[in-house]
């Protein structure tokens, strides 16, 4: 069993970095693939980033490459995505989730997920 815990979301400007992060339980953390993904008002669940276990292989949504960066620290148990150069259409509740085994795009192959937080990018 992981659980999962976001933080970072904030109320940000166009332009603006932050920097999100995802703590998990459990001494296994280092067995699973972590990726972000985020969910808008009226819009489908969607995928942004992800990292394999060792943080050696990252792959990232075509809207946010150059822009994000996803990270992890397995001594921490702790995933990371730094967000810069941000835009109003990243505006959305941001989610973590983990998989044990390669790294995953799509949702459904996630096994644990958090409760989300919300980033907000005005103009």
């Amino acid at each position: 069993q992981v659980q999962l815990v976001e933080s970072g979301g904030g109320l940000v400007q166009a332009g603006d970095s932050l920097r999100l992060s995802c703590a998990a339980s459990g001494r296994t953390f280092s067995s699973y693939a972590m990726g972000w993904f985020r969910q808008a008002p009226g819009k489908e669940r969607e995928f942004v980033a992800a990292i394999d276990w060792s943080g050696g292989i990252t792959h990232y949504a075509d809207s946010v490459k150059g822009r994000f960066t996803i990270s992890r620290d397995n001594a921490k148990n702790t995933v990371y995505l730094l967000m810069n150069s941000l835009k109003p259409e990243d505006t959305a509740a941001y989610y973590c989730a983990a998989v044990r085994g390669p790294l995953m795009v799509v949702a459904g192959f996630y096994e644990y997920w958090g409760q989300g937080t919300q980033v907000t990018v005005s103009s």
